[in-house]
């Protein structure tokens, strides 16, 4: 998709290297040109990785650069969700699973009953992101108001219905969201509704597919989404953010806000869950080492939130040490 390729193309010129052929589920299978590498590799091997269509985007641009630099190694990132890449993640299909929410009971359960030890790698930050038409009024919610609109029963149809809202904005309320196997799914109904999966059911469906939240929401004068805040940044000239008002006053997504601790309780960790096996692999130890050390300068050009300097090195050495402890 056109987002996705914009992205790709300023995380190339962020990281600064030349790579052609990231597969992708449905994608281009063709290998990288050897000839544009920046640096010689003797790894080889295929590196499987499925999960959240939010971490998706930032993995295959970071695949993109590896592969730039490591042209016999193919990396393909599919994205079946945060819940459906743990499904295949935990019967060992992939190698690694991307993932906008923690690891849950009944996905460390599945692991555990098919025998596959994973670990947890923060790779980014991100601000989930509410978002509504640029010709609504409305510039923040608070998260009750959020709740009376998303919360499981709500019959919520318009806009003037909303509580604490001037009445006089007659709009009709037409939803957009994620899947029950999104973690933004999890993640928001968790923070927002109070319970993980406590969230109405007559919303428009876009699976993992959150460029149909963007367009549907540009679409609908009294349109609203959430999704990742990438999603947000790549689409602020048909959509607009709205700010978030946790008792604090309102406050906007952004990356000053989310490393500050503002943004709550909207801001969240983002995931990559290698397994033990994986981490066996030297061309994946590779991958991982060159994720971490050029995320931060990739992130932000692609619409994600880099790591803090304590979460970057947190996180650097935990691969460094996982990587020992499995050679």
């Amino acid at each position: 998709m056109s987002s996705s390729s914009s992205r790709f193309t300023a995380a190339l010129a962020a990281v600064g290297v030349l790579a052609f052929g990231v597969a992708a589920c449905g994608g281009d299978d063709s290998s990288s040109d050897s000839s544009s590498s920046s640096g010689s590799s003797d790894l080889s091997g295929n590196i499987r990785i499925d999960g959240s269509s939010t971490v998706g985007p930032l993995t295959e641009a970071m695949a993109e650069g590896f592969q730039g630099e490591n042209p016999d190694v193919k990396v393909t990132v599919g994205t079946s969700g945060t819940g459906g890449g743990f499904e295949k993640f935990c019967v060992g299909e992939t190698d690694a699973n991307d993932a906008s929410d923690a690891i849950d009971a009944e996905q460390k359960k599945m692991c555990a009953d098919n025998g596959v030890e994973w670990e947890e790698i923060q790779v980014a930050n991100d601000a989930l992101s509410v978002a509504v038409n640029p010709g609504n009024p409305v510039k923040c919610l608070t998260v009750d108001q959020l709740s009376q609109v998303w919360e499981s029963g709500s019959e919520l149809d318009n806009w003037n219905q909303i509580k604490g809202l001037d009445p006089s904005y007659d709009s009709e309320l037409t939803l957009f969201g994620p899947g029950t196997d999104s973690g933004t799914f999890a993640y928001f109904t968790e923070v927002v509704n109070g319970e993980e999966g406590n969230q109405r059911t007559d919303y428009n469906n876009v699976g993992e597919d959150d460029n149909q939240t963007v367009t549907g929401v540009a679409g609908a004068p009294g349109g609203m989404g959430y999704f990742g805040f990438s999603f947000l940044q790549e689409n602020s000239d048909t959509i607009t953010g709205l700010e978030i008002d946790s008792g604090d006053g309102c406050v906007a997504p952004s990356s000053d806000t989310v490393q500050d601790g503002t943004y709550t309780p909207l801001a969240r960790p983002l995931f990559v869950y290698p397994s033990a096996d994986a981490l066996k692999k030297p061309e994946f130890d590779a991958f991982m080492e060159y994720y971490l050390k050029n995320v931060n300068s990739v992130a932000e050009n692609i619409g994600f939130i880099g790591l803090t300097n304590d979460q970057l090195s947190k996180n650097e050495a935990k691969l460094d040490s996982l990587v020992k402890s499995a050679g």
